[in-house]
Parts: structure tokens; C-alpha cells; sequence
């Protein structure tokens, strides 16, 4: 008799531990063929395009599986890439992997040319990349002397108001979607922006609110042309705006 209840539980295992391989292996089956990647979404994005994201992301020979590359990365980060804070992955559908770009908040950059370094800093005047990379989009700031610089602490620029004037003047000129190719500081302490052949003097940082809305009137008449616009003198009592066309 007890024998035949041995034999009798040997067989309940067994047939517990068939179920549980059966089971197992249609897991395995359901994560091979279910969980591929099909679709990426890439948000947040502007210096990198989405297939630039995707690769950084998905780098190594498993990263076919959705399943996969959710939970690698929910245990650890991207690898770090210029210019980006942080990156999120997330799963949102079996065949669909979403990634959230969080780029550094660049304003624009300063060459320092000692080490051939582009120096790219942030709305507060922060420095939050050295590169030799280039990037399009983001104004390159003249007449500023920068021989050395720590990440993540101010621009070394004499003259708190130097600085202060001169993001003021860049995050205008990026709101009112006039970035230029320069910024430049003159040493009789004026500023003048340029636009490939159009440039635009803009006096001494007084009326700069007033003056950055002009210039996104008028910039768009004058393409094509090649000259100067003179901003400097312009007030609430004298609004004379000239455009000097070069010879």
C-alpha cells in the first residue's frame, strides 16, 4: 500500500514538473516571438535624429527583444552621449520600445581655442559641454576671451554684466526664432548679431526686447541681400531703422 502511494506521488511530480516545462517553454516561446522590436519611438529629440537615439540605445545583440531591453534598462542608465542629460526607456506595446530624450538646454557656445574646444553653455550662463563637435542651430559667441573652464559652474567672463547681457540677448534672439550664426561683443561694449551675409548692429544691451522684435520683422524681407541693418540708435523716441546694402 505504500508503495503505491510512493509510486502515485512520483507520478504527481512528475507530471507537476512536465506542466511547469510546458509552461516555461511557452514563456520562452511567448518572450522569442512576442516581445520583438518593431517600432521605435524617439521623443525629445532635437540634436540627434531618431535613428542616431536607436543605436545608441539598442547596442548590443540581444536588443532585438522588447522584454530585454526594458529591463536592462530599468536597472541601469544609457550610455552617457554629448549633449544629452538623460534617456528613459520604456515599453509601451510588445513590439514597441519609446525613448525619452532629455537634452542639455544649450544656448550657445564660445570657442576656446587654446585646447580647440567648443565651449556650449546653458540659459544661467553654465557651462554643460566641451567639445570639439560643432552643433548646428546654436550661435557662436565672439569677443570673448576663454582660456580655461570647469563643467557645470559659470563662464569665466570678466564683467557680471558682460554675461548677463549677453544671455538675455541670446534667449530673446532664440524666442523670437532669430538665431544667428554669431553674437558678437564688440570692445566699446556694443553687440551685433550676423546672418550669413546680413548683419545687424544692436548698439549697447539697452531696448534689447524691443530691438530683437524689429529685427524678426524685418529679417525675413531681407534675404537674399547682403549689408548691414542698423539697430543701434533705435528708441521709443527715435525708431529710425536703416539697411545698408553692401557695395
Amino acid at each position: 500500500m505504500a508503495k503505491k502511494k510512493e509510486k502515485k506521488n512520483r507520478k504527481r511530480t512528475l507530471v507537476v514538473l512536465l506542466l511547469l516545462l510546458l509552461l516555461l517553454g511557452i514563456g520562452a516561446l511567448v518572450v522569442l516571438k512576442v516581445f520583438t522590436v518593431e517600432h521605435v519611438v524617439v521623443k525629445g529629440n532635437e540634436l540627434y535624429d531618431d535613428e542616431v537615439i536607436s543605436r545608441w540605445v539598442l547596442d548590443d545583440e540581444y536588443s532585438w527583444n522588447t522584454l530585454y531591453v526594458y529591463l536592462k534598462y530599468r536597472f541601469r542608465e544609457p550610455e552617457t552621449i554629448p549633449f544629452v542629460d538623460t534617456m528613459e526607456v520604456s515599453m509601451r506595446l510588445p513590439h514597441t520600445i519609446e525613448i525619452q530624450v532629455y537634452e542639455k538646454g544649450l544656448l550657445g557656445y564660445v570657442e576656446m581655442e587654446s585646447v580647440g574646444q567648443n565651449v556650449y553653455f546653458d540659459k544661467d550662463g553654465i557651462v554643460v559641454e566641451t567639445s570639439s563637435e560643432r552643433i548646428e542651430g546654436l550661435p557662436r559667441i565672439e569677443g570673448l576671451s576663454v582660456d580655461s573652464v570647469v563643467l557645470y559652474e559659470k563662464l569665466p567672463i570678466k564683467g557680471k554684466s558682460v554675461l548677463k547681457n549677453l544671455l538675455a540677448l541670446t534667449q530673446l534672439l532664440k524666442k523670437y526664432q532669430v538665431v544667428p550664426d554669431t553674437i558678437s561683443y564688440g570692445e566699446d561694449m556694443t553687440y551685433r548679431v550676423e546672418y550669413g551675409s546680413i548683419r545687424v548692429l544692436l548698439g549697447n544691451a539697452v531696448n534689447f526686447d524691443d530691438k530683437v522684435v524689429r529685427l524678426a520683422e524685418i529679417l525675413p524681407r531681407l534675404q537674399g541681400q547682403a549689408g548691414t541693418l542698423h539697430l543701434e540708435s533705435w528708441t521709443e523716441n527715435n525708431t529710425e531703422i536703416r539697411f545698408q546694402k553692401d557695395p
